[in-house]
């Protein structure tokens, strides 16, 4: 994915750090889910489809709303006429989302290359540069954050971290360094163990 941004620019959100060397690159944008929002502060439309996409992201990042924050990244694709509204549009956003710099031609290029021709979009890459969604606006109002579910699985992820909150059960089972499948294996491996106990007590 960060082949897709390679000599750029990348603008962290209300900040002045600028991502931009091939290895900052590639840590905060490879082995993640890239949205690509395609967006003004002035559209109509897209002034009510972006409270929506920023309950979508908190909810996806947030350790509030989840153990441990998705592999999901947002690059904000501006159509705004002037700086100032982009930059007020983006002070009412996720820190986390990134950003093209204002009046970069890269902007013009990636709606080409992903045919948008109206907004709001949100294109949905695989961490290679494949596209899993054209346009993902419908299917996030539709949906809400359980599209991710879809999008990790499309994407291949190599490392399974998303669980929402709820899905935890039992506090003690908690862990910030256990995966899903290493929790399965637990939960069989006692299981089994129990079945033989179970057994145990039959043949005595």
């Amino acid at each position: 994915m960060a082949a897709l941004f390679s000599g750029k620019v990348l603008v962290a959100n209300r900040e002045e750090d600028e991502v931009e060397t091939e290895r900052e690159l590639v840590g905060a944008l490879e082995n993640k889910v890239l949205l690509l929002y395609f967006g003004s502060g002035q559209c109509p439309r897209c002034r009510q489809f972006s409270p929506l996409l920023k309950d979508f992201f908190v909810r996806l990042t947030d350790q509030f709303y989840v153990e441990r924050a998705s592999q999901l990244v947002l690059v904000y694709v501006s159509r705004d006429e002037t700086e100032e509204q982009r930059s007020a549009f983006l002070r009412s956003m996720p820190r986390r989302w990134l950003a093209l710099p204002f009046g970069d031609r890269f902007n013009r290029e990636l709606e080409l290359r992903f045919s948008v021709s109206e907004v709001p979009a949100v294109v949905v890459l695989k961490p290679n540069g494949d596209v899993i969604a054209g346009n993902a606006v419908e299917e996030i109002r539709r949906l809400g954050p359980a599209c991710f579910r879809n999008w990790q699985e499309a994407a291949e992820l190599v490392e399974r971290n998303f669980r929402l909150a709820e899905d935890f059960d039992d506090p003690a089972r908690r862990s910030l360094t256990d995966p899903i499948r290493r929790l399965k294996y637990k939960l069989d491996k006692k299981k089994k163990k129990e079945g033989r106990e179970e057994e145990g007590d039959e043949s005595s």
